[in-house]
């Protein structure tokens, strides 16, 4: 017995030395050369020793077998040994795909091969730094904050340079520093927040963000604070038609906006990595959508593609939000007055409408609603759907677990196979949904999918892609 624990004991620290030999390399890769190591998507990039081995044990439910650190640590120092273009380079593939294959074939040889595209030489991502400013910093511009911070690698890419508020009190700075650094849901800011009073800015590690006081977008020179050809995300959903968000384009230093809700009239409603092919060139005002929006479309997107959606029904069970009442009080929208955390509330939601404008062959077919429920971050959309030919439950789960795994929608898809998840483990999900693969019910040519989204969180990562999109700084995602 004593045997036994010693040799778990043994294993765990090998395990643990390998991660801890990983974390420098993981950060020079990522600040001097723009590459981001994932396994099998997680992020390893500010990660602890934990953090690591986490995802290369989350790596099992994805592919039926343990993934070691032991395997993925030659990976990872060979690649600093390539002189390698950005990119977002998966170890956890590179390390399977390095053991599966026949040939007897040298780990440098094998990633010559496997990273031939962006085997081609360093070269920087930008000439200047991408200028971004929030309009608003509530729970979106918060967390919109938390990760262009964190994107900011190596200075040459995004930078955050500005948030614009109404002022609230005289020590309203302090006050937002401190919504920054603590959030009750997505847990403290990792790393160091510090304010500059002199310069009414929050210090976000070593990202200085002013925090500007404006009553109309219109009335901010941006130029005056060394801001120039801007992108401003807009997450204070006040204006929705292109009149009200153009006023942002009024102001000196802005050349984009982005909104985070749906658009109105012809505003083109983007979900990054579905109508990419949206963000072009001349024009200026843009919507993310909503987050329901990118939760449900890319795996709508994936099923229409392979078996054909012919009608359907959207149920989404969304967290509530600040728009509804702590208690019950009076709210202009029907039943939304009730207490947000004592009732689940039925009320309408426009994803289904909204799907149309991103996949135009499911307008008209699909209906939609939603219940607010008392929970206060992670939702749950059902989709109900008829398809055009029959399948059955292991197929259509292996279909979309190698969508997760392999395709362009790698980064908005996830797929979980446990009997036991539930909502607050899907607190921090990058990806615009997660479809919970032992809840699909298949029935013929009908089926019932669930998909798990953190709609505050995982949205936000969203609206990133879209902002590195239009900044023309995507990553190519590696191994194909």
């Amino acid at each position: 017995m004593k045997s036994k624990q010693e040799d778990h004991l043994k294993e765990w620290q090998g395990l643990e030395e390998a991660a801890e030999q990983m974390l420098p390399l993981v950060g020079q890769l990522y600040r001097e050369r723009n590459i981001v190591c994932t396994v099998y998507g997680r992020s390893l990039v500010h990660s602890t020793t934990i953090d690591i081995l986490k995802a290369h044990r989350f790596a099992r439910l994805i592919i039926d077998e343990e993934l070691s650190a032991l395997k993925t640590l030659p990976i990872v120092e060979a690649i600093c040994q390539l002189d390698l273009a950005p990119a977002r380079i998966d170890v956890g593939k590179l390390a399977v795909g390095f053991q599966n294959q026949q040939a007897t074939t040298s780990v440098s040889d094998y990633l010559r091969g496997e990273l031939a595209t962006v085997n081609t030489g360093r070269h920087t991502l930008l000439d200047e730094p991408q200028d971004i400013v929030l309009y608003g910093f509530g729970r979106i511009g918060r967390l919109l904050a938390r990760l262009l911070v964190e994107k900011s690698g190596s200075g040459e890419k995004l930078r955050l340079r500005a948030a614009v508020v109404r002022k609230g009190s005289a020590d309203d700075l302090l006050k937002r520093a401190s919504l920054l650094r603590r959030d009750s849901i997505h847990g403290q800011f990792s790393g160091i927040i510090t304010v500059d009073e002199e310069e009414n800015a929050i210090i976000a590690n070593g990202n200085m963000i002013r925090i500007i006081y404006a009553d109309a977008p219109e009335n901010v020179d941006y130029t005056a604070y060394g801001i120039t050809n801007a992108i401003l995300i807009d997450n204070t959903g006040k204006w929705r038609d292109r009149e009200g968000l153009g006023r942002h384009l009024q102001a000196k230093g802005i050349s984009k906006v982005i909104l985070t809700a749906p658009g109105k009239g012809d505003i083109p409603n983007v979900v990054a990595g579905v109508n990419n092919e949206l963000i072009v060139e001349n024009e200026t005002i843009f919507s993310a959508a909503s987050c329901t929006t990118n939760a449900i479309v890319p795996v709508l997107k994936a099923i229409h593609d392979r078996f054909t959606i012919q009608h359907g029904h959207v149920e989404t069970c969304h967290s509530y939000t600040n728009d509804q009442n702590l208690i019950d009080n009076y709210h202009k929208g029907s039943r939304r007055g009730r207490s947000a955390p004592l009732n689940m509330v039925i009320t309408e939601t426009g994803a289904a409408k909204a799907v149309a404008k991103v996949i135009p062959d499911l307008a008209g077919k699909l209906t939609g609603n939603a219940i607010r429920v008392p929970t206060p971050n992670v939702s749950l959309a059902i989709l109900n759907l008829g398809l055009g030919q029959e399948t059955d439950v292991k197929e259509l789960n292996s279909f979309l677990r190698d969508t997760a795994l392999n395709s362009p929608l790698q980064n908005q898809i996830d797929y979980v196979v446990s009997p036991e998840v539930v909502s607050s483990d899907f607190v921090g999900s990058r990806h615009a949904g997660v479809v919970d693969s032992l809840a699909t019910i298949v029935q013929g040519n009908r089926c019932v999918l669930y998909v798990w989204y953190d709609n505050e969180f995982g949205y936000s990562c969203q609206v990133v892609r879209m902002v590195q999109k239009m900044a023309g700084i995507e990553l190519p995602s590696l191994p194909n």
